[in-house]
């Protein structure tokens, strides 16, 4: 299988087929991001496609889920996802969901006669950093979108019975944000019904325009206390029925799962403990990190 640079997938993706069908990020453009700066942007030739496909039938006969790489892979046009998707199935006739990372942007540039036809070629599910829910954290990323198009986008999704999970990122807002920021990315969970809801916590990545702001003391992150009480906001204020809540990503200061509402008072104590345990000096502090 051939993979370029930095690949990444979703945790839960870990025993999930991988294949390459772009190289790095159409966008590269996150204020906070650095994954595909080193990388240039490509689409993968449709012959080492069915090259790679050729090789994992060989090795696994079967498979019922594959998750195309790279960064953004739901940029490709409709027309040529729907020809990896048939390539796809010619080799795995059983798969049931062919799924990928997407930006509100990707989904903004599809009709929906294109999104329902590849909801019938069995991609039918997507992974979306959105990131926030507060429009002012959102244009500070420089995700290419405004909030309005979030929700009118997602709810584009949903009329079409197409799947979608919801990557956040807490502190994203900066010091003295995360009481707004918790609470905007509720609303938007609630409204737009994530099938599960992820949550990574923001880093001061090496060469990211946000670590430049912060180094010219333009932007001030949140503590680690701030960051855990904007999660225990969004803990409390997620009314969705039986939504997947994981905040268990290695940049997480608490490593909580659990199903909401069942959990709540599980994972709120779980951060309460943890305030509780830990020292004055590293809940009014910021920790480093520096890479994914």
């Amino acid at each position: 299988m051939k993979y370029t640079g930095p690949t990444f997938r979703p945790p839960l993706e870990a025993n999930t087929l991988l294949l390459q069908v772009t190289v790095g990020c159409a966008h590269n453009k996150c204020s906070f991001c650095t994954m595909y700066k080193d990388v240039k942007f490509h689409i993968e030739g449709m012959e080492q496609i069915e090259k790679d496909l050729k090789e994992a039938k060989a090795k696994l006969g079967s498979v019922k889920r594959i998750f195309l790489v790279n960064g953004d892979a739901f940029v490709l046009s409709a027309r040529r996802l729907k020809a990896i998707s048939d390539l796809i199935i010619s080799y795995f006739p059983k798969i049931e969901t062919i799924t990928m990372y997407a930006s509100i942007r990707n989904i903004r540039d599809k009709s929906d006669e294109e999104l329902e036809m590849l909801k019938q070629a069995r991609i039918n599910e997507l992974w979306i950093g959105l990131e926030t829910g507060h429009a002012h954290t959102l244009e500070k990323l420089n995700k290419g979108y405004t909030l309005d198009e979030v929700y009118m986008h997602l709810n584009r999704l949903n009329k079409l019975n197409i799947i979608f999970n919801g990557i956040f990122m807490l502190g994203a807002g900066g010091l003295n944000q995360g009481q707004a920021c918790g609470l905007d990315t509720a609303k938007l969970i609630n409204e737009c019904k994530p099938n599960l809801v992820g949550f990574t916590t923001l880093g001061l990545f090496n060469g990211s325009q946000l670590e430049s702001w912060y180094n010219r003391g333009e932007f001030i992150p949140a503590t680690e206390l701030e960051i855990l009480e904007e999660e225990k906001t969004l803990i409390e204020n997620i009314t969705v029925d039986s939504i997947p809540f994981f905040a268990n990503h290695p940049t997480n200061a608490a490593n909580i799962s659990g199903r909401l509402p069942r959990d709540r008072k599980k994972m709120i104590d779980e951060i309460n403990s943890l305030i509780e345990d830990v020292d004055d000096d590293f809940l009014m502090s910021y920790a480093n990190r520096f890479g994914l």
